[in-house]
């Protein structure tokens, strides 16, 4: 059994009396400005999580070859973008189409180039290695500890699997390889069709790794009390009404509340609330790799810890320095502000240095039987000869939002 929490109990006695008078946001509209570096870090990564699962898959095969028929079905699954064939011909320096020797009439088949295969076992040696599978065991800790009764159904850790890190079997290896951590649990609830979901359970609260990203800063920098406050970046050009700013002011002097503490007792539209869904939402992307997520995850995780989809969409528009919501790739991605400078990480995840050398090697293509680096049809600075185009590129750039907007 999860052992209740005892850590905060006083503290939130505390805020239930110091804050009765609930302050709300001022009426104004918060502008969205388009910021080129984090897109770029977005959009960076495009296509990168369905050729990593198709990596995974043809290698799961005794042959390590593929019929290019038997990917095309698998295509709304892996998230392919184009047919199998046509993404396959886009990275010759990643696949490998041919036809089977001596099988008169075969289909074409797919399998992985030399280069390749030599970047998948550097990866191997990352995710094998004792010190990752701790840290990414712990971190996977703490996304349960997040949940107030310890546990999560798997299919929304599997939502997170790409962005964790996780291993594609990490059911069967963690399990083993950590039983003092997880177990595997009866969610209690059926799914749609009726069958039972099935979720990973806490075994037992850790108080040394229920600490957040913003605490632990706020130690080293010498911070006391519950004053912490969070990181904020916003980008150049993006200039906040005044009332905007003064209320800030105010909102950062509230008292932090962990993620890791349960604080649904407070009113849910009042400013002491959005400040702790803050607090989770930043460390939920702190938590994750690539510090970023699509925004569909962090409102489908929210929706099952109880928070609402109205409540983490105010929290996300109202603090523009600390997330930024790129539109990139098709779908929209949350990025946490404070660990990108421009479009490159800060501190660099093991995982996401060997994840940039694959896409350095997506990014060649083939010029006269030798690699080259694939020039981009839309290039950096490009300007447009009409005005009036340019006008409407800026506009494009920038729109304002309002709680009015939030439903």
């Amino acid at each position: 059994m999860l052992r209740l929490q005892n850590a905060g109990r006083g503290h939130l006695l505390f805020l239930r009396r110091r804050h009765r008078h609930i302050r709300t946001f001022v009426n104004a509209r918060i502008k969205w400005v388009r910021d080129p570096y984090l897109d770029t870090a977005v959009e960076r990564e495009k296509n990168l999580k369905p050729l990593l699962s198709l990596k995974d898959l043809i290698l799961s095969h005794p042959s390590q070859t593929l019929p290019i028929s038997s990917v095309s079905p698998l295509k709304p699954h892996l998230q392919i973008p184009t047919t199998a064939r046509t993404f396959f011909l886009k990275y010759p320096l990643i696949f490998k189409i041919f036809l089977p020797p001596h099988k008169p009439n075969s289909l074409p088949h797919v399998k992985l180039t030399p280069r390749l295969l030599s970047l998948h076992q550097d990866e191997i040696l990352i995710l094998d290695a004792p010190r990752y599978r701790k840290d990414v065991a712990e971190r996977l800790v703490r996304l349960l500890m997040i949940a107030r009764a310890g546990k999560l159904p798997l299919y929304l850790i599997d939502m997170f699997k790409y962005d964790l890190g996780l291993p594609h079997d990490y059911l069967s290896t963690l399990l083993l390889e950590f039983p003092d951590y997880f177990s595997l649990c009866n969610m209690g609830f059926r799914d749609s069709s009726g069958s039972v979901v099935l979720g990973l359970e806490l075994v037992s609260w850790r108080d040394d790794l229920a600490v957040s990203v913003v605490e632990k800063r706020a130690k080293e920098n010498g911070e006391t009390g519950t004053r912490t406050k969070f990181s904020m970046n916003l980008p150049r050009g993006f200039d906040l009404e005044k009332k905007v700013v003064e209320w800030l002011d105010e909102w950062h002097k509230l008292p932090y509340i962990s993620p890791y503490e349960n604080a649904f007792h407070l009113i849910p539209n009042s400013d002491q609330a959005e400040k702790w869904a803050v607090a989770v939402i930043h460390e939920l992307l702190s938590l994750l790799v690539s510090k970023k997520t699509e925004r569909e995850n962090v409102f489908r995780l929210g929706d099952f810890l109880g928070f609402g989809r109205p409540r983490l969409k105010r929290a996300l528009v109202h603090f523009p320095g600390i997330f930024y919501v790129s539109n990139k790739i098709k779908t929209q991605t949350v990025v946490l502000r404070e660990e990108y400078r421009k479009s490159m990480l800060v501190g660099m995840h093991p995982l996401m240095l060997m994840r940039n050398k694959y896409i350095s090697l997506m990014n060649l293509v083939l010029r006269r039987g030798k690699p080259r680096i694939r020039v981009l049809q839309h290039r950096k600075g490009s300007t447009s000869s009409s005005s009036t185009r340019g006008k409407k590129k800026d506009d494009q750039n920038r729109y304002t939002i309002s709680d009015n907007d939030i439903d």
